[in-house]
């Protein structure tokens, strides 16, 4: 037989257009109401079900929408409420209210204590590195100052061949409990023990060298391969290389980012390198045969005759390693033809002969046709 489900807005006693703190003031009013543990009436723990799941359903705005266009249906038969009280650890505003009224966690929740294993922290180093060893990759090493399990004790807090007692007001457990009663009845309240500072243990005679912290400050010499092809920024993890764990637990991981210095004349982009290549006059008229320095050793290209300012030559596998694949990019020579600011008696003899054989302009092809549409625009 199939039962018939309420509407959720009837179930929590509010209208279809109320505020996200309305049927949070209405969820917290039923749930002290009807939770099984202080209401011992037949069908209390049905109903309290009921009132979780409508409100597992409201609160999510996502779900709510669904559930307002086609009600039941649009939520499917929703296993919200089908795990009871065991799911209102999770549920928005219901533990929450615990903290509120009496300062800890209520119905048994307990919050993490201080002889928990726990991860050690990230950390994150920038190193600077040189040009070349950004291109082709290199091992260096370097130093990071981080908190580490104490080298004396090994993280116990306890000297050395000094016992550890149990403590005896929790017995270990780093925790006491303490029962309060109020109007809606008796909560267990949980809360670090003092006489261990929720450490569960007593150490009578601390750590001469850590004075019983059980850890310390380290300088650390690590060392690090740097992939070929990194750009600025770029991060590389160290596993296990942060600040080691607390009683126990697990170290935290070191992130090295590069910062990479600039080069006397190379300027990268991307997997390409630029370089910026000066020729005179008469290298750029008649045409030459020029060494160009590359990050393998120099290597030779020829000008043709009448290369102009600009113009750009292409050495093929002399730029850099991707950093993902086995590509390598490229040198990129852009000519910068230099006009000589002086020029001795000689020089300027032999330029003015030149001058007088050459023509006033030139025009080619492309300047041309830059002209004709300048000319145009004003004859027609």
């Amino acid at each position: 037989m199939t039962t018939h489900k309420r509407d959720y807005y009837e179930v929590l006693g509010v209208s279809r257009n109320s505020s996200d703190d309305d049927l949070k003031k209405a969820f917290r009013k039923l749930a002290f109401k009807y939770h099984p543990d202080r209401n011992k009436e037949a069908g209390a723990e049905d109903k309290f079900k009921e009132i979780n799941e409508a409100y597992q359903i409201l609160s999510d705005k996502e779900k709510r929408a669904q559930y307002d266009r086609f009600g039941h249906v649009g939520v499917g038969s929703s296993s919200a409420g089908a795990n009871g009280f065991s799911g209102f650890g999770d549920v928005s505003g219901f533990g929450d209210i615990f903290d509120s009224f009496f300062g800890g966690s209520g119905f048994g929740r307990s919050s993490r204590t201080q002889n928990s294993a726990r991860r050690g922290s990230d950390l994150q180093y920038t190193m600077t590195v040189e040009f070349e060893a950004a291109i082709f990759g290199a091992e260096k090493e370097f130093q990071i100052h981080r908190t580490e399990s104490c080298s004396r004790c090994r993280g116990s807090k306890s000297e050395p061949g000094s016992s550890i007692a149990t403590c005896g007001t929790c017995r270990g457990s780093g925790q006491v409990r303490k029962a309060q009663q109020s109007v809606f009845g008796q909560f267990v309240q949980v809360g670090d023990c003092n006489n261990c500072k929720g450490s569960g243990k007593i150490v009578s005679n601390p750590c001469s060298s850590c004075n019983g912290q059980g850890r310390e400050r380290k300088n650390r010499k690590l060392a690090i391969t740097i992939p070929a092809g990194i750009e600025e920024d770029t991060q590389v993890r160290l596993t296990g290389e942060g600040e080691h764990g607390i009683n126990g637990g697990p170290p935290g991981d070191l992130y090295v980012a590069f910062k990479i210095k600039e080069h006397d004349y190379f300027v990268r982009d991307g997997i390409n390198i630029k370089y910026r290549l000066p020729i005179n006059v008469a290298q750029a008229s008649l045409g030459a045969k020029l060494k160009v320095p590359t990050l393998d050793g120099d290597h030779e290209i020829e000008i043709p005759p009448g290369t102009q300012t600009g113009r750009i030559f292409r050495v093929r596998g002399r730029g850099v390693a991707q950093l993902r694949g086995d590509r390598r990019g490229d040198l990129l020579v852009f000519i910068d033809v230099r006009i000589p600011k002086t020029l001795d008696s000689q020089q300027q003899k032999l330029m003015n002969e030149l001058g007088e054989s050459l023509p006033d302009t030139y025009e080619d092809d492309e300047d041309k046709g830059i002209f004709d549409k300048f000319r145009s625009a004003f004859t027609n």
